[in-house]
């Protein structure tokens, strides 16, 4: 019976999850497995990968056929190293104490690689969202700026309008100004006028009171005159 390991796959849409089987080369991809030999996800980075590599080798030394994918997974995950390591053991290249020191110095480099690669992913992340930042800081400045010359005109229009009225009531002051002061001018004059032909008044008041005694006196001198005649009658 050929077997194959493949990938079975499970999860939501969109958000795939595989699980690694070995299982009949005539089953379909979702079908029935043989073995459960790890699971794989991609949605994450680094992916995630767990695998059981003794099982896998077993399986690889049976005959079983991994697809592309598989392979891939097999290999980054060094279960292909080991088959080849224990390969070499059985024909006698290497003893296993050997082909596990080397199986094992293979682990540590693999696992620096992986501890830099996430390193750097999260440099990149931090990266990423300082420059999304920024540029967020640079958009919400624009958008202040935009209000602001959008409420400049209004605001010199207010000014502007409050200019004018300062304006008009200066001009109003200043027009009255002239008028307040052409009356001040003209009552000074008026009272001199006045002052001027008071004693013209009264001088000629003067010049007619003379004739009150003379008037008197003509009447003073009739008045014997008329007795006189009326005695001789």
């Amino acid at each position: 019976m050929p077997v194959k390991i493949r990938l079975q796959r499970h999860g939501k849409k969109g958000k795939p999850y595989y699980w690694i089987v070995a299982a009949d080369a005539r089953s379909k991809r979702d079908g029935k497995y043989l073995d459960k030999l790890g699971i794989y996800n991609p949605t994450v980075n680094p992916a995630q990968i767990e695998i059981d590599v003794d099982g896998a080798v077993k399986w690889l030394q049976n005959g079983a056929q991994p697809t592309d994918t598989a392979r891939a997974i097999l290999s980054y995950k060094g279960v292909l190293l080991k088959h080849h390591l224990a390969g070499g053991v059985r024909k006698g290249a290497l003893t296993e104490e050997q082909a596990e020191e080397k199986f094992n110095a293979w682990l540590e480099e693999k696992a620096t690689a992986v501890d830099n690669k996430r390193a750097k992913l999260s440099d990149a992340q931090k990266k990423a969202k300082a420059e999304a930042l920024a540029a967020e800081k640079v958009v919400n400045e624009k958008r202040t700026a935009d209000a602001a010359a959008a409420l400049a005109p209004a605001e010199e229009e207010v000014a502007a309008e409050e200019v004018a009225a300062e304006t008009t009531e200066a001009v109003e002051a200043t027009e009255a100004a002239p008028a307040e002061e052409v009356v001040a001018e003209e009552a000074p004059a008026a009272e001199e006028k006045v002052a001027e032909e008071a004693p013209a008044a009264e001088e000629k008041v003067a010049e007619k009171a003379p004739e009150a005694p003379a008037a008197e006196e003509k009447v003073a001198e009739e008045a014997p005159a008329a007795e006189a005649a009326k005695e001789e009658e």
